[in-house]
């Protein structure tokens, strides 16, 4: 009957050597700001006089009421004219918007379209509503229906891209706007 305890004994003894006592048990990343509220699935109209001016879609929207910021993941925005037309379209993975000025940044693969075919490509785009323009401080591609082609660094359009300007041209075919 000695047998049965030193067979559990030397069990118990194996699995303890076992375990790897160096290693820390894994804890949760703290992170440096919690949202107020996380929100899926969201769209938000923003209009100006009454009428639709831009729509705001995000997969994911983390909301911090204090600064009243609103982070944003899986972006889309769109954006009309005083007609109810869509001027301009944007998409990007992440972005910022500011509910106090209503000012937004799309970070990201960042690719705005119009309806006639017009197609800016960046990695940072910045809408100010007050000035109804938009602008980039990095490296950009434009393209226009009519062969018109801009690259630099920095620009300043506004939402129908019918005024392009290039704050560093590298090369282009201007057709649309200027580049200098």
């Amino acid at each position: 009957m000695v047998r049965r305890p030193m067979i559990l004994l030397g069990a118990v003894v194996a699995l303890v050597s076992a375990c790897d006592r160096g290693a820390t048990p894994p804890t949760g990343a703290a992170l440096p700001d919690s949202a107020d509220q996380v929100l899926w699935g969201v769209t938000t109209n923003i209009t100006i006089d009454g009428v639709l001016r831009i729509k705001i879609q995000a997969d994911t929207v983390y909301s911090y009421q204090t600064s009243q910021v609103m982070d944003l993941v899986g972006v889309k925005v769109e954006f009309f004219t005083p007609d109810g037309r869509v001027s301009s379209t944007v998409t990007s993975r992440e972005g910022t918007f500011e509910t106090r000025s209503q000012d937004m940044e799309a970070r990201g693969d960042v690719v705005a379209t119009t309806p006639d075919g017009k197609r800016l490509t960046t990695d940072t785009l910045r809408y100010n509503r007050t000035a109804q323009m938009i602008s980039g401080p990095g490296p950009f591609v434009f393209d226009g229906p009519g062969g018109e082609h801009i690259e630099g660094t920095g620009f300043t359009a506004d939402t129908e891209f019918s005024n392009v300007r290039a704050g560093q041209p590298r090369r282009g075919r201007p057709g649309v706007g200027d580049i200098g």
